[in-house]
């Protein structure tokens, strides 16, 4: 009987914590209610980290400025620091797009939905990214998507701005 009872409590707290694993797991995954999706801002910038995670890939780089030659600086100089999540590092490495081929330095171009809360931050959504070839930024007001030789990775065009972000 003792036996009996131990392989019940057992089983009871494998369940219990097999569920408790799944709970957390829902809950790690965040709806996009964050996102501005009336907003859609285009980027062309320059890669300073990727931050790879089963959730989600996030691109963190700088803005380049609108002829295309430096990094936008805030007013201490520093260069402006944006972020943009995207699907899970497994779904878009079959895009191409991984730690290994969007190395820090590496200028792309890509739309998104910025953060609410007005932080520098913003989720893909549905638009295109496109990676310049190497050391070869776009023309003024340009994109990656109009330089010879740049690859797409996934999902299609650059979408259309709806909002401009402006430094401060």
């Amino acid at each position: 009987m003792r036996q009996a009872q131990r392989a019940a409590v057992f089983g009871a707290a494998a369940v219990t914590a097999a569920a408790l694993l799944h709970m957390g797991a829902a809950s790690a995954h965040h709806s996009f209610a964050m996102y501005d999706e009336k907003k859609t801002y285009v980027f062309t910038g320059v890669v300073t980290r990727i931050s790879p995670d089963a959730n989600h890939l996030q691109i963190f780089f700088s803005p380049l400025d609108e002829a295309r030659k430096a990094v936008v600086r805030d007013a201490a100089g520093e260069p402006v620091l944006w972020a943009v999540e995207l699907r899970a590092a497994s779904q878009v490495a079959q895009e191409g797009v991984t730690v290994e081929s969007f190395p820090p330095g590496t200028i792309f171009s890509i739309g998104l939905h910025p953060l609410r809360n007005g932080l520098p931050a913003g989720g893909r959504g549905k638009s295109g990214l496109f990676k310049c070839p190497p050391r070869t930024p776009p023309p003024a007001g340009g994109h990656c998507d109009g330089v010879d030789g740049a690859t797409s990775h996934g999902q299609g065009a650059l979408p259309q701005a709806t909002g401009e972000w402006k430094p401060q």
